[in-house]
């Protein structure tokens, strides 16, 4: 039997999926380690492999077979747009994907008009401005404060991740319209769904029903 290999997103996303994947059975006991220096890490018994990834990397390593399997936020999986299956909504690490920016910008969004707008995700904003709105806008791609944009002026708007909306208000920010919601997804190698589907399609299976459990479903 081939190791099934998971890719997991680095930080909170990896030790919420652990735990959740503990609940299924899958454990890895290398992983909780803290001092650890490896990076794959290996559960014999059940011919299982993990490593963590950056978010942005872990639908490459999907797509290109690194990984069977990748958990990784919705936010990543629309920007990066990889050959990969999204198979399962986690649940947790919900948030949205808003166009966030001073009150007065609202009047700009209603009334079409071209504007910059700042942001990590530039597929994901230009999806939505050209596709959903049909607004002409000008995308300038940031890596840092997003929130900074509008303040100094170098747009009218972001779009960013949104969990509490504490950081926008402090910066006399709020949202002003909503993308898409977003949360931890489950991603599948397109030839693993095929030659492994029957020890997948299982994994599946067994997190669908304690999700469901969770959920009082």
């Amino acid at each position: 039997m081939r190791y099934l290999t998971f890719a997991l997103g680095k930080g909170r996303l990896a030790n919420r999926t652990l735990e959740t994947f503990e609940k299924i059975g899958i454990t890895c006991q290398e992983m909780k380690d803290k001092d650890t220096r490896k990076l794959i890490f290996v559960n014999e018994e059940l011919k299982l492999k993990f490593f963590l990834a950056k978010g942005p990397d872990v639908p490459t390593y999907v797509e290109y077979g690194a990984a069977d399997i990748g958990i990784v936020g919705e936010d990543t999986i629309l920007e990066e747009a990889r050959n990969i299956y999204e198979v399962l909504d986690l649940g947790f690490g919900k948030c949205k994907m808003c166009v966030c920016g001073p009150k007065d910008a609202e009047e700009l969004l209603k009334h079409h008009e071209l504007i910059r707008v700042a942001t990590k995700y530039p597929r994901i904003a230009k999806d939505y401005f050209y596709n959903k709105k049909h607004q002409t806008v000008e995308i300038i791609k940031l890596n840092g404060s997003i929130e900074l944009a509008p303040i100094v002026g170098l747009s009218e708007v972001i779009v960013d991740i949104v969990e509490t909306g504490t950081t926008l208000r402090e910066n006399g920010l709020s949202v002003l319209e909503e993308v898409c919601p977003l949360s931890a997804r489950m991603v599948v190698n397109q030839v693993s769904m095929k030659m492994e589907n029957e020890r997948i399609t299982k994994i599946i299976r067994d997190l669908k029903e304690v999700l469901a459990k969770e959920n009082g479903k």
